[in-house]
């Protein structure tokens, strides 16, 4: 059976995220939806709203069909300081969020978010440039075909989880990938890297001793991550892909934490962080999607069909 779930809440006292709230959907608009969880009571919140004058999703009170750039910018910033209270004093926010083009102009919305959050008390760790390498092509003839979003990691104070381990990528430096091609004949030399600047005080390089100079699990992730776009057969459009998803969960929680989602659409990120090990949380306000997320977890509850309960003891 499962338990409520523990958390500390901004005051440092215990809270109580009910039961009956985890692992499900809240059919309801954002902001209603996230009064109805406790404050400190969830880990990580991996979202991507609804994208500014792009799609109508037929709901009264729905994100992105507002009048100007501004009033979309305020809403979200309304709905995300609700999600900061939700936070753990140590939670993080992967936040994915398009542009838009308006009369031949690049309204700038991504960088324009991120400002107002971090002038509502957000701080601003880490822009990170999805690459698509499979972006729908385009005709248009007057400026680079757009291949890239941004997901903006933000967190709720200056100490918060991250788990740089969980997504380190392999080392090139001594690859065929790598680009210092004319300069390997220093590797394993002693005092191969005579230079003063960055490396001037690694004892590690200066010594030959290479193999100590990288992390065996692999380098820290860099900000330019490489994932193509997916599908949902249901949802008949793109989806945030599971494998952006995954990256945002496996950094920003451990196992037996509680990942939301706000925005959760076709439920990806639940799906994911439920694959993984986690607790989720979606909140949408059109109940064909909170259906469909529903039958897409129950899909994968069929296969692997285990309690997930969170414990006191899994806090953070």
């Amino acid at each position: 059976m499962k338990r409520g779930v523990w958390a500390q809440s901004l005051k440092g006292e215990n809270s109580v995220l009910s039961a009956s709230l985890l692992n499900t959907f809240i059919c309801d608009d954002a902001e209603a939806g996230l009064r109805r969880l406790s404050t400190g009571s969830v880990n990580t919140i991996v979202t991507s709203p609804p994208y500014y004058r792009q799609r109508d999703y037929g709901r009264l009170g729905q994100i992105g069909v507002e009048e100007s750039p501004q009033a979309y910018l305020d809403k979200l910033v309304r709905v995300f300081r609700e999600c900061k209270r939700t936070l753990f004093n140590n939670g993080t926010l992967w936040l994915n969020v398009g542009d838009k083009y308006d009369g031949g102009q690049l309204l700038g919305i991504p960088w324009k978010l991120a400002f107002a959050l971090q002038d509502d008390g957000w701080l601003l760790r880490s822009d990170v440039i999805w690459h698509k390498p499979n972006a729908m092509p385009s005709s248009v003839k007057t400026r680079p075909t757009t291949d890239h979003e941004y997901v903006f990691l933000f967190a709720k104070g200056s100490r918060y989880y991250y788990d740089a381990d969980a997504i380190r990528e392999p080392h090139v430096t001594l690859s065929e990938q790598s680009m210092m091609k004319g300069g390997r004949n220093h590797f394993y030399k002693r005092g191969g890297t005579p230079e003063k600047g960055k490396n001037g005080g690694n004892p590690n390089l200066h010594n030959a001793r290479w193999d100590q100079a990288f992390h065996p699990k692999g380098r820290n992730k860099r900000t330019v991550w490489r994932v193509p776009l997916s599908k949902c057969p249901e949802a008949h459009f793109a989806v945030f892909p599971e494998g952006l998803v995954e990256l945002c969960v496996v950094a920003g929680s451990r196992e037996g934490g509680v990942v939301l989602d706000p925005f959760s659409g076709s439920g990806t990120t639940a799906l994911v962080a439920r694959r993984l090990g986690r607790n989720y949380i979606g909140i949408d306000n059109n109940p064909a999607y909170c259906k469909m997320a529903e039958e897409r977890i129950g899909q994968q509850l069929a296969l692997v069909p285990e309690d997930l309960g969170y414990t006191p003891e899994d806090r953070h």
